[in-house]
């Protein structure tokens, strides 16, 4: 089959797609940067939008643009493409995360597994409504965990007691940060309330944030955080949350963008299921608590997430910035259109 190049419109196609991955506190720290000249996709780190306090290795940013890699090879496989993806490429530019060549060969993308996955790439949010108790069929267990494993990371789902630990770490997590002010003011920049919720393009609005546990188990972040939310509503969770841990053998800038991709494509497998997913990272940002977050039971080496999986409802969609926003096209002698890489 004859390759065909990635053209800008085909490009601004798949950066839109690859944008709706969820991120740390939504914070879409991504860029991405197309050199029409040698067809080649580039994606970058926003330094603007780290999280020094609560994420000062990068690792949270890692993840969350290994997820919206690993959306744009969804959409291009569902636009009949195969692109090329090298991690890392180059030592001496260290927010460049990927390179993606921009061609690809049309027809045997066609039985790709992950096209099954672009209907549900806009219809996957956080939800951080309750789930009720209905147990999980063996078999989606299984799929999950093999979805885990094909991006080369593993998951695994945790017994009710590992649940009620997690929950406290959680609990542990929000005590520590009241001592420390400065990683509130972190989450409260990405957190809008009120009418500026309503026009953000990116951070947690309000009325994602889920009502106010008064019962359950779940462990999960509250994004209200020390500043009450008039008229919010409260509500019993579920009792025994299925809650699985993703992690990989080893803990470096490669490993949390491979966890990335593998986080979405579970992410994306339960929303293709029927089931309603969220994330949280609260414990593991403080590394004492994350080392115990690991299950011992387990053969996991580092825990890179923790994921809540139910039968649900599925979470508002939360806001995207524009394409124009994140995407630079690069044409002949350097000249460039939009904004966006580094």
């Amino acid at each position: 089959m004859p390759n065909r190049p990635l053209d800008e419109t085909t490009v601004t196609r798949l950066v839109q797609d690859a944008s709706t991955a969820p991120s740390m506190h939504n914070a879409q720290p991504w860029r991405f940067r197309f050199l029409a000249d040698s067809g080649t996709l580039e994606l970058s780190a926003d330094p603007d939008r780290e999280m020094p306090r609560t994420d000062p290795d990068r690792r949270a940013l890692h993840l969350g643009c290994g997820a919206a890699l690993f959306n744009l090879r969804v959409s291009a496989a569902h636009a009949g493409l195969r692109p090329e993806v090298t991690l890392l490429p180059d030592p001496g530019r260290p927010l460049l995360l990927a390179t993606v060549h921009a061609d690809g060969t049309e027809g045997p993308s066609r039985h790709d597994p992950l096209r099954a996955l672009y209907p549900v790439l806009r219809m996957r949010h956080s939800s951080r409504w309750p789930f009720d108790d209905t147990p999980l069929d063996d078999a989606v267990q299984a799929s999950l965990v093999d979805a885990a494993r094909a991006e080369g990371a593993g998951l695994v789902f945790v017994s009710d007691w590992h649940v009620q630990e997690l929950a406290d770490l959680v609990h542990d997590a929000e005590g520590r940060d009241d001592q420390q002010p400065e990683r509130l003011d972190e989450m409260t920049r990405w957190t809008h309330r009120g009418a500026e919720a309503e026009s953000a393009t990116e951070g947690i609005p309000d009325y994602a944030f889920g009502p106010r546990m008064r019962g359950g188990a779940a462990p999960m972040r509250d994004f209200a955080g020390r500043r009450p939310l008039a008229d919010r509503a409260s509500a019993t969770f579920e009792s025994t949350p299925h809650i699985a841990l993703l992690g990989t053998a080893r803990d470096g800038p490669r490993d949390w963008l491979m966890a990335g991709q593998a986080m979405e494509r579970v992410l994306l497998t339960a929303t293709l299921k029927g089931l309603a997913t969220s994330l949280t990272s609260h414990a593991l940002e403080w590394p004492d608590l994350r080392g115990l977050a690991r299950d011992p039971r387990s053969s996991m080496g580092h825990v890179q997430i923790v994921l809540r999986v139910g039968h649900g409802p599925q979470g508002p969609a939360t806001p995207r910035r524009p394409v124009t926003d994140i995407l630079t096209v690069v044409h002949h002698a350097g000249h460039g259109s939009g904004t966006g890489g580094p």
